[in-house]
């Protein structure tokens, strides 16, 4: 009785063993319990139980073939313990190639699979680890960044406190050296209006000078009348010769009021060798440049340069504070912690071309030779919305020959150093960079945990 009684229970646990359902998932086994009828998961069709994995594919939704690969559209449950579970296409069952890594999938055909699991699931665990470890170091760092990113982003409204400031002076200079200008300039006008009625004077002293030397009033100045009229100063009481007077007529023997002005005049005006006889010589200053004109010139030159260096200095200014006004507009994140990418740049040599991004400028592309095309310049954050700051959309760089745009869309990923890590182009003139840094590494992704797969 006992002997039969023992090969009842093995006969018993060798049907469930063989009636064991493969291809199903721990949250599917209510569906596959066994009993006389199994129904469809989809409800459309109810069949005899023992029709399920017979290797034909009796339900539309493929539900009672989980382990054959009778229906199309299945799936396959690798269970994989010591690693990651997943489904595979119910086509790879049998086919002779090992889909699961604990070898479930050719559970009745010629491959000989080794059961590799704990090995791929260790090896997991080590990288999961390693990334916890990536993860622990960024975020440290980030939170070094953000700390520097308050202090850089108070130093910097700082510095536009103090240009504005300097702007506000210079501003004040400014109306001041073109108040000066202007009193220059008026000044340097009346004095050449001066001046002016001095030449004039000056041009009827020379006429009046002219007559007294023409006795016969006839327009004409002759040698006679130069000796009648001119001596040397140091020799009062002695004629000039004829020679002499030629000489003071510029070679000839008579001259006009042109003439005069060009020859004799000269020579009476220096006052240093000849004179009218009576006289005490004409004064010079009637003929020198008058040096009121020279100083009013050199007053109003100066003023004009150095308001120009004054506005110079003016434009300078306010370029600077337009540039960090725009600085300080961008959205460097939650807790500015990307504003120190700003003003740097960085590269990475992809076979002939060295690819540069400088964050919140543009991406550029460098050829062997020497050629730079832009790939796009800073448009706005194109993250997920849960994550706006994990990718950068660089936009209308330079046009493709016979192609689009070019546009960069850069992602950024959790490392403990700030690079650039591969450039790619899936499509004509579309790039993808990956750039790893600090600051995109999120404390979320402990929280959900890493490792939860496994």
């Amino acid at each position: 009785m006992r002997r039969h009684i023992i090969m009842a229970v093995v006969f018993w646990s060798v049907c469930v063993d063989s009636r064991k359902i493969r291809g199903i998932s721990l949250s599917y086994k209510r569906f596959y319990r066994e009993r006389k009828s199994f129904l469809c998961i989809d409800g459309s069709k109810m069949i005899p139980f023992e029709q399920v994995n017979d290797d034909y594919c009796d339900c539309e939704d493929g539900s009672d073939e989980p382990g054959t690969a009778a229906c199309p559209g299945g799936r396959f449950y690798c269970s994989n313990l010591g690693f990651r579970p997943h489904y595979i296409p119910s086509s790879r069952v049998n086919d002779g190639i090992c889909d699961c890594c604990d070898a479930s999938d050719e559970y009745n055909s010629h491959a000989h699979c080794q059961n590799s699991c704990r090995n791929l699931g260790q090896r997991e665990r080590a990288d999961v680890e390693g990334q916890m470890r990536t993860l622990d170091e960024g975020l440290r760092l980030k939170q070094q960044l953000i700390e520097e990113g308050v202090l850089l982003w108070r130093e910097k409204q700082a510095q536009l406190r103090d240009l504005q400031q300097v702007a506000e002076d210079l501003q004040i200079k400014l109306e001041e050296h073109r108040r000066r200008k202007h009193e220059a300039d008026r000044l340097k006008e009346q004095t050449l209006k001066a001046g002016d009625r001095g030449h004039r004077h000056q041009n009827r002293t020379v006429t009046s000078i002219f007559q007294i030397l023409d006795s016969n009033k006839d327009g004409r100045i002759t040698v006679n009348e130069v000796q009648a009229k001119v001596a040397f100063i140091q020799d009062e009481e002695r004629s000039l010769s004829e020679d002499e007077a030629v000489a003071l007529l510029g070679g000839g023997h008579e001259m006009d009021l042109s003439m005069f002005q060009l020859t004799l005049w000269d020579s009476l005006r220096a006052g240093d060798s000849v004179k009218i006889k009576g006289t005490y010589g004409v004064p010079a200053s009637l003929a020198d440049e008058d040096p009121n004109i020279e100083a009013a010139e050199r007053d109003a030159v100066r003023e004009d340069t150095d308001l120009k260096k004054v506005e110079e200095a003016y434009e300078t200014v306010n370029m600077e504070i337009s540039d960090l006004r725009n600085k300080l507009t961008i959205d460097y994140g939650t807790d500015r912690e990307f504003l120190f990418l700003n003003s740097q740049c960085y590269q990475l040599k992809v076979y002939e071309y060295t690819y540069t991004l400088c964050p919140f400028n543009q991406v550029t592309q460098k050829s062997a030779v020497g050629t730079e095309v832009s790939l796009g310049k800073w448009g706005t954050w194109a993250g997920t919305p849960e994550n706006q700051y994990s990718r950068m959309r660089y936009e209308s760089g330079e046009p493709c020959w016979q192609g689009p745009t070019r546009n960069t869309m850069v992602t950024l990923t959790c490392g403990t150093e700030t690079a650039l890590r591969s450039v790619k182009e899936p499509s004509k003139c579309q790039y993808i960079v990956d750039f790893q840094t600090p600051v995109a590494c999120q404390p979320v992704l402990k929280q959900q945990g890493i490792h939860s797969e496994l």
